[in-house]
């Protein structure tokens, strides 16, 4: 349709415009029918052994975020000082 049509069958709600997607799959270089788990840690039997060359490993996620820190210890001066607090609250 020209242009100009087109814009006028869509003002009047006559014309709606649809986008299709379509997708080509083929087997890629790594296709297997059997599902092999992959490594996630190096062992040293597999250093001693060698069969780490034939063993795939999961790719490392250098963007993921590690454990949160465990909780700190308080000063010492900052124990004292809770400390003191805990014994004027249990005076007054």
């Amino acid at each position: 349709l020209p242009e100009r049509d087109r814009a006028e069958l869509k003002r009047r709600k006559l014309l709606v415009e649809v986008t299709l997607k379509s997708y080509w799959i083929r087997k890629g270089s790594a296709f297997s029918t059997a599902v092999a788990r992959q490594e996630t840690e190096l062992t040293p039997e597999m250093i001693a052994t060698g069969s780490w060359r034939e063993r795939p490993f999961k790719p490392y996620n250098f963007s993921a975020l590690g454990l949160p820190p465990a909780c700190g210890h308080l000063h010492p001066l900052l124990k004292v000082r809770s400390q003191l607090r805990q014994i004027f609250l249990e005076m007054g």
